[in-house]
């Protein structure tokens, strides 16, 4: 799939070429200082990632970053170019599943370009549905980013904070389902559910799973945040990656607890395990003392020996037989009242 490309000109979209290069993209941006140019490319190929590097002048250790999807979020920058790498999450109710996509991001002064790894945009929907190259409008997928003039004029660090956003909002509704799902985990470990435990080792390692890209997202944004300084961030953007900082805090946070919470349901679900076990034990015991008295009796009388009391007796088996009922019936009261029956 072709990439989309779009160019701004003091924060007002601007009719770009169809099918433009990537150096001619970068070649106009470069002609103004109100210019930037933001390139989104759907299914990154490896042809795509060779125009880019060559384009862009990439240093060989970024060029194979690219190459290789499945990376944790991160921050490197090579010269004037920043690289990162963040992951979108979206929850799948039916199979219980945080599903997440990976995005490559290059920005150098008035240039941006988003390399989609997922066949997925940051709402999770798939990139064959999104609308093709438009040369003038904003497509639905590119909204999220390009739909705020004022923050287009800021530059390319405006559009890296509007994606930054969008991922972490789109952290909401994953903890939403994941809490639903803790609730339901809880009803059934009390109502005794055999199958819970394997449910809740399940959800454990999506809320793990969440937890390293939220985390490793804390990393990227502290050191964006850290360069405020260095690279002479206008206040209005550091105002804003502060509001996205603190709503991935929130996002963290409850992350961090959702894990805490599984840890100690799944503690409470072993100890309620092994007390129906010890009850299960202590029923088992009962019935096999109730058993064994009675079975005593006919081993003893079983042996048939000549010169054995009561052998011949004529009311021995009927008292070895009101012996074994009266042995179980005692033994059975018993461990009624200690509550072992």
């Amino acid at each position: 799939m072709s990439p989309r490309t779009r160019y701004v000109i003091d924060g007002k979209l601007t009719p770009a070429p169809e099918h433009v290069s990537v150096a001619d993209s970068l070649a106009f941006a470069s002609g103004d200082s109100n210019r930037m140019v933001l390139t989104v490319f759907p299914r990154p190929s490896a042809d795509d990632v060779e125009s880019i590097a060559a384009a862009w002048e990439l240093h060989p250790l970024l060029v194979e970053d690219l190459r290789n999807a499945g990376q944790r979020p991160k921050l490197e920058r090579y010269g004037d170019v920043v690289f990162l790498v963040v992951r979108a999450a979206r929850y799948l109710d039916d199979i219980e599943d945080v599903d997440f996509a990976e995005f490559h991001v290059l920005m150098r002064p008035n240039a941006i370009t988003v390399l989609c790894q997922d066949d997925r945009w940051i709402d999770g929907q798939e990139i064959g549905r999104l609308y093709e190259n438009s040369r003038d409008t904003v497509a639905h997928g590119d909204f999220t980013l390009l739909d705020d003039a004022h923050l287009l004029g800021l530059g390319p660090e405006a559009v890296l904070y509007r994606l930054l956003d969008a991922i972490v909002d789109g952290y909401q509704p994953v903890l939403r389902g994941l809490g639903v799902d803790q609730e339901q985990i809880e009803t059934q470990v009390f109502s005794g559910d055999s199958a819970v435990t394997e449910r809740i080792y399940r959800l454990s390692q999506e809320v793990i799973e969440l937890q390293h890209a939220t985390t490793s997202l804390q990393d990227v944004v502290a050191s964006l945040r850290g360069g405020f300084e260095r690279y002479a961030i206008q206040e209005s953007l550091r105002a804003y990656l502060q509001d996205v900082d603190d709503h991935l805090t929130r996002v963290t946070t409850r992350v961090l607890e959702l894990r805490e919470a599984l840890a100690q349901i799944l503690s409470v679900n072993a100890t309620l395990v092994a007390q129906r076990q010890n009850e299960d034990m202590k029923k088992i015991s009962g019935w096999a003392a109730i058993l064994f008295a009675p079975t005593l009796i006919g081993a003893i009388y079983g042996m048939n020996f000549d010169a054995m009391p009561e052998l011949h007796w004529r009311f021995g088996y009927p008292l070895a037989l009101a012996a074994m009922v009266g042995l179980a019936v005692t033994l059975h009261v018993i461990f009624k009242r200690k509550k072992w029956m």
